[in-house]
């Protein structure tokens, strides 16, 4: 019950913030890849699960998670819970937000 306590501080604090804002940042360059990847259709902006893996994958293992946390944050869209190399190759990920918004709302500087 006292105030403050949980809270982390000193370096425990700092590197808690630096390890979120390389989750933004990560979140911010996989916008942007989906964004080259992405169709204009009727239902909206979109590529698929196996294009952006495909791509993504290159340069960070953790693309599901880095989906799931952008898809927490409102910026993409797709169907389940999880995604599934080949299993889930032809899902929808949906655009929802466009870069700026998306950094913005995280609270990223240029």
């Amino acid at each position: 019950g006292e105030e403050g306590y949980g809270e982390p501080v000193g370096l425990t604090k700092q590197r808690g913030e630096k390890a979120k804002n390389h989750v933004y940042i990560e979140i911010i360059c996989l916008l942007g890849h989906v964004k080259s990847l992405c169709t204009d259709h009727p239902e909206g902006l979109y590529c698929t699960f196996k294009q952006i893996f495909d791509r993504y994958v290159k340069i960070s293992d953790k693309v599901v998670g880095i989906l799931l946390r952008a898809r927490k944050y409102g910026f993409i869209d797709f169907e389940g819970e999880m995604l599934w190399q080949r299993q889930d190759d032809d899902v929808r990920i949906y655009l929802l937000s466009d870069i700026e918004t998306a950094r913005i709302k995280l609270g990223l500087k240029d």
